[in-house]
């Protein structure tokens, strides 16, 4: 799992890389980095051959003022795998990186075999009310003061402590990491660059809802924390009704972070997944023809609140 750095475009990159087998990208959430697969690395190294990038803005990668769209950071995942001599792979995805996980399938279809959503954003407007708050014009100045490095430091030391009296759970730890990597000016403009491009006062502005039907025969994979506090569970039902033939997994107990909460169960579920289906095969032609003639096979429920009591 060591951290590798390659320079594309004149930035550089930072990713890890472990194992053999079929290719598995793994793409981490906003604020966040590679490190958030650590769990679940060892697992599916052990069957796969894992690439888990820093999107650019994040972790180790360069946080240059540029674009950090999800089509721009689809781009950026799509010449790592061209870089390191891949052709194509299963594409993993978590909150943020469902939403660019997904755009890789919509502008890259021919390289992707499968698509993983793990607790993904881009698949309705609700969202956490801090992602919100942030969005709007003066958070630089709030965002920098919520993140001196004394307050960073307390956080972290009450994160220790936690972990000494065994209070220590996955998704604190995630969130407290992904605090900790706001402590400089220009992680701080990376991270509202790449949270204005998806997120506005009123929820999400980045919508998969109306392309879902391109996914028809995409083996498509859904993963939920039974109590995700940031992007509501029923988004995660509805879109598994607007995707026919999807499998969805809920993880009793966790929050945002499922693959953190249990991974060993996320390794299994993965691994599974990729045994019992067939990578996606669909031609530009194909792909052409069901964006001209095609009709969506379902439509997303608003709120999701009817598929959820149902399930």
């Amino acid at each position: 799992m060591e951290l590798r750095q390659i320079r594309i475009h004149g930035s550089s990159i930072g990713y890890r890389t472990a194992g053999a087998g079929p290719v598995v990208v793994l793409i981490h959430g906003m604020a966040g980095s590679s490190e958030t697969w650590e769990p679940v690395i060892p697992l599916l190294a052990q069957h796969c051959t894992i690439i888990a990038p820093d999107l650019l803005g994040h972790g180790s990668s360069a946080q240059p003022l540029g674009d950090y769209s999800l089509g721009s950071l689809a781009s950026g995942v799509r010449d790592l795998i061209v870089a390191l001599g891949h052709e194509r792979a299963t594409i993993v995805g978590q909150s943020l990186g469902g939403g660019v996980a997904m755009q890789f399938a919509y502008q890259f279809p021919e390289r992707c075999e499968r698509l993983v959503l793990v607790s993904s954003g881009g698949l309705g407007r609700e969202v956490n009310t801090l992602l919100r708050a942030l969005s709007l014009p003066g958070a630089e100045y709030l965002l920098s003061i919520g993140t001196a490095p004394r307050l960073r430091g307390a956080g972290n030391a009450v994160t220790t402590w936690l972990g000494k009296i065994g209070l220590r759970q996955a998704g604190l730890v995630e969130v407290m990491r992904s605090y900790g990597s706001l402590g400089t000016q220009e992680s701080r403009k990376a991270f509202l660059h790449t949270l204005r491009a998806v997120v506005d006062v009123g929820g999400q502005r980045v919508s998969a809802r109306d392309r879902l039907y391109l996914t028809q025969d995409m083996p498509t994979l859904i993963v939920w924390g039974e109590r995700d506090p940031i992007i509501p569970i029923t988004h995660g039902y509805a879109a598994h009704e607007a995707m026919p033939g999807s499998v969805f997994r809920v993880y009793q107990g966790a929050g945002h972070y499922p693959h953190c909460h249990s991974p060993q169960q996320f390794a299994d579920d993965l691994i599974d997944f990729i045994k019992t289906t067939q990578p996606a095969a669909l031609t530009a032609e194909q792909l052409r023809e069901r964006i001209m003639n095609g009709v969506p096979v379902a439509t997303l429920v608003a709120d999701g609140a009817r598929i959820a009591n149902e399930a």
